[in-house]
């Protein structure tokens, strides 16, 4: 693992607001709570949001996440490190973008917050073929993106052209990584999306090439004998992920959707859990911006469940395993 001595002040600075990040009993809590407005003051007496949120959990959301990036730019490190995290947004508004100019329609809540490719720049990019105003690993996959729905209105082929580029480049982004962080974080992305792709393709029985273009190949398994299992079926794919080193993942699956889905999050959170034991690395930082997008993702998860009626078990099931 490389370690730089000029992160110890930026992790020493971690491991106190680390103390901060929500707990398996905060969301115990929460989610025990009457009401979406209760979850709201609570979150605010944990420090949550500011005086011009008006109490709106949207609004309170943003604001955390832009906390939490403002920090990372106090502490002076090489933002470069960050750059793999930032792919599935960035990916995300391209495939926005693409609708947008194909259709003229216009939604501005569609696409990330970026200060290079947010919604602004990406359909200018997108408007000129300005092909290389947008990085290396970006531009084949937007060209043909945007010709595809330009001549054929097939939207889900130019989300699956995105989506497998995204998961392209995040697995290049881990191997090129000199931080072991990196590299996991990478690793276990592209394998849970790929097992996700899969999962949604044997329930919606996807032909054989759609699965071999939508997935992308990574160290975990033989991506090729996963789109085969998922093209023989659910039966199949839960027998290839259980031989494969993914029990948990067929268990889950076996009880509903959204235990899959906290299966998935909760993975991630397990690959970065071991960071809260180093000192001299960009490892914790790394950590500290996902531990943050796993709670802000849970904190909504339990307030959207409360404004939509969901039983505190229904909820439960849905919510994250914490950080800390």
């Amino acid at each position: 693992m490389a370690s730089d001595w000029s992160y110890t002040y930026a992790v020493a600075r971690i491991r106190v607001l680390e103390t901060r990040l929500l707990t398996n009993n905060d969301v115990s809590a929460m989610t025990a709570l009457k009401s979406a407005d209760a979850v709201v003051t609570f979150l605010k007496d944990k420090g949550w949001g500011d005086s011009s949120d008006g109490n709106e959990p949207e609004r309170i959301f943003a604001l955390e996440e832009q906390k939490t990036w403002a920090l990372m730019k106090e502490l002076g490190v090489d933002f470069s490190v960050f750059d793999v995290l930032s792919l599935p947004n960035i990916y995300h508004n391209l495939k926005a973008g693409v609708k947008e100019v194909c259709t003229s329609s216009s939604n501005e809540k569609a696409f990330f917050a970026d200060d290079r490719f947010g919604r602004e720049n990406m359909l200018k990019i997108l408007s000129e073929k300005d092909w290389t105003a947008l990085p290396a690993h970006m531009r084949k996959a937007a060209e043909e993106a945007l010709e595809n729905m330009l001549h054929t209105r097939d939207g889900q082929l130019s989300d699956v052209i995105v989506d497998r580029a995204c998961l392209d480049a995040i697995e290049a982004a881990g191997r090129a990584s000199r931080d072991d962080v990196i590299r996991d974080y990478a690793g276990s992305q592209v394998a849970v999306t790929d097992i996700k792709i899969a999962v949604r393709a044997a329930k919606t029985r996807k032909s054989l090439d759609f699965l071999l273009r939508a997935l992308a190949p990574c160290s975990s398994f033989d991506v090729k004998a996963l789109a085969q299992a998922a093209f023989q079926g659910e039966d199949s794919l839960l027998d290839f992920l259980s031989s494969s080193g993914f029990r948990e993942a067929a268990e889950a699956l076996k009880v509903s959707p959204s235990v899959f889905e906290r299966w998935c999050d909760n993975r991630m959170i397990e690959t970065i859990r071991p960071q809260k034991y180093e000192t001299a690395s960009v490892g914790p930082l790394v950590a500290y911006l996902l531990a943050r997008e796993n709670e802000i993702k849970t904190a909504r998860i339990i307030i959207t469940g409360k404004i939509n009626g969901l039983t505190d078990e229904a909820i439960r099931e849905r919510t994250r395993e914490m950080y800390v």
